[in-house]
């Protein structure tokens, strides 16, 4: 967990030279193979982003001590993904009964101050099998006591040689005092079923519309009418530009005032200095060519989410983002550079770094602001040094000179200036706007629809069970939406 990348490494030369044939990775078993069952993190129900390793309570780990493989990757340990081995002993169609004992608790005053704060903010654990997440919960309340659940009913569907579906069931209500001892039990029933692999993630989504083809037929009407109505727009607005275009290019035997005379009108009075470098050239041509590689990134990930199953691995769409971004760099840098060129840029390097590095520096320093936030509380969340490390060697090793590569074949190819029309020396003035258009108060103007909702909230939330009430609250109220 601590060296993501070389753990990958290793397992993956492990693989190719000896071979995997019975595990999850390609989800194949054979009768009395063994079946892991990872145990992840575990946090309060009412906030998914506060998590920590499931053994910071003072559960306990099965007798099976020895495991047949452990993996993780560089977008697991990025999304706090804390998988630690069980102990629990399952085996391929090999069922278990119910009162099997795997571990035992002698509790004391500060487990019982654990695990009853545990009960007390609702807390909820998740698990694997066979990349199948599982979710459970630590116990409930009853009055004053607090509860805690001491057995785990597994009921695991399968397919022939693959795992097809995975329940659990908690039961056996134990009341929890400073000097009981806990014993936890579990149970495994296999289950023959004829879902078919490949549709084993269908529970996890939601059935009530994708079965429903005239949701997908609306979809594509809405889509191809609005391609119509783009594309027969576009044709207008390009005829009308490329006469005034064409116009603006003619030089024309008139002074500056009897041009400012004419007919011009809008955004026409402009055309002059539309094109005209920007003040900082630096940061506008790295933003633009930034915003080029997001956009060609949001739309690669989503392809590969429509015709792909990213969902069916732990991490796999983070981990397809962090490739395809890294990959897309050389856009970056030929939209970026390119502007910068044809706006007579000169200091071309350090507007490479800057499109480099600006939209990596601003997610990376947020993420590890947060980070030293969540090593602080020991939460699950928190990024191993090696993750850092790894990071930092993809921006260095990877995005930048594929950036620079991008870079210089935009300058090259396309950082001639070819404007369609002529640039005024000197810049026109802008008139000066109401106070009712300035930027604040439209901001305000805004918010103010949303402001009551926003007050009543505050208020609610510090009082007693403010949130309960604000959550009822609001889905009685038919004017908050």
């Amino acid at each position: 967990m601590k060296y993501p990348i070389l753990s990958t490494v290793c397992q993956l030369l492990l693989y190719y030279t000896f071979g995997v044939f019975c595990d999850e990775h390609n989800h194949i078993y054979e009768d009395n193979e063994e079946v892991v069952l990872w145990m992840n993190t575990v946090g309060p129900y009412h906030n998914r982003q506060e998590t920590y390793a499931y053994f910071t309570l003072p559960f306990c780990v099965g007798t099976k001590e020895s495991i047949g493989h452990y993996h993780e990757t560089l977008s697991e340990a990025l999304q706090g993904v804390e998988l630690e081995f069980s102990g629990i002993d399952i085996e391929f169609k090999n069922p278990v009964l119910k009162q099997t004992e795997y571990c035992a608790v002698q509790l004391d005053y500060e487990k019982f101050k654990a695990f009853a704060y545990a009960v007390k903010n609702h807390y909820w654990y998740q698990m694997y099998i066979d990349d199948l997440p599982i979710w459970g919960v630590v116990g409930e309340m009853k009055g004053d006591s607090h509860y805690i659940w001491t057995h785990k009913k597994f009921e695991i569907g399968y397919n022939q040689k693959q795992i097809i579906d995975v329940n659990l069931t908690s039961e056996e209500k134990v009341l929890l005092t400073p000097d009981a001892k806990l014993s936890f039990t579990y149970e495994v029933i296999w289950k023959p079923v004829y879902t078919k692999f490949n549709d084993r993630f269908d529970k996890y989504l939601d059935h009530n519309f994708f079965q429903h083809r005239i949701h997908w037929f609306s979809i594509f009407n809405s889509f191809m009418m609005v391609i119509f109505l783009v594309g027969l727009v576009s044709m207008i607005l390009m005829r009308t530009l490329g006469k005034d275009y064409a116009r603006y290019s003619k030089d024309e035997d008139i002074d500056d005032m009897e041009r400012d005379l004419g007919d011009e009108y809008g955004w026409k009075q402009v055309h002059g200095d539309v094109f005209r470098p920007a003040s900082n050239a630096v940061l506008f041509s790295s933003m633009i060519g930034a915003g080029h590689q997001l956009t060609l990134v949001v739309f690669c990930v989503i392809i590969f989410a429509i015709l792909g199953e990213l969902y069916t691995e732990r991490g796999s769409l983070l981990s397809t983002s962090i490739f395809v971004y890294a990959v897309t760099s050389p856009v970056n840098g030929y939209f970026g550079g390119s502007l910068y060129a044809r706006m007579g840029g000169k200091i071309w390097i350090a507007q490479m770094l800057l499109s480099a590095f600006m939209l990596p520096a601003l997610v990376c320093g947020t993420a590890f602001f947060i980070n030293f936030i969540a090593i602080y509380y020991h939460a699950s969340r928190a990024i191993p040094f090696g993750t850092m490390v790894a990071v930092t060697c993809i921006c260095l090793f990877v995005i930048l000179p594929l950036t620079l590569v991008g870079t210089v074949l935009g300058r090259n190819l396309a950082g001639q200036p070819d404007y369609p029309c002529r640039i005024n020396a000197v810049p026109r003035p802008i008139p000066e706007k109401k106070w009712f258009m300035e930027p604040g108060v439209i901001i305000l103007l805004g918010e103010y629809y949303h402001l009551p909702v926003f007050s009543l909230k505050c208020i609610l939330f510090l009082l007693p069970s403010g949130h309960t009430k604000f959550t009822m609250y609001m889905a009685s109220c038919s004017w908050c939406s």
